[in-house]
């Protein structure tokens, strides 16, 4: 029991008895319920989701060319806490093939300020 991996109750990933806190995120980790199963992926990215950024109406935030842009782009909005849904926005549509066409990023309008200083790039050509 003494060697029973720990868990981090913010982000859920598991670390060696040894460790005391979380590398990733510094939260104290704490011992998994013995017949608790781990976190599924939905429950690991609704744990990151900060409360304050998921009221109110959907609004667009930003335009993916393809579906992986898209999830490129919510995955980093996820990691500021900010919950997004991707929206096909016309384009090709094909059955065969439902990763072409470009996709919307909406978030809610709590989060649409937050979700555009994250995406903002100063790096990028004309910015």
């Amino acid at each position: 029991m003494a060697d029973r991996a720990l868990i981090c109750p913010n982000c859920a990933r598991t670390h060696p008895a040894s460790e005391r806190f979380c590398e990733t995120c510094g939260m104290p980790l704490v011992k998994r319920a013995a017949g608790e199963p781990p976190a599924s992926d939905r429950q690991r990215r609704a744990r990151k989701i900060k409360p304050q950024y998921a009221d109110g109406e959907l609004v667009k935030v930003a335009r993916a060319e393809n579906l992986s842009q898209a999830e490129f782009i919510a995955g980093l909005l996820l990691e500021e806490g900010i919950p997004s849904v991707l929206r096909s926005s016309g384009g090709v549509v094909a059955p065969y093939a439902p990763m072409l066409g470009p996709r919307d990023v909406l978030v809610p309008e709590s989060g649409a300020e937050a979700a555009r200083e994250a995406l903002a790039w100063e790096g990028r050509p004309g910015g």
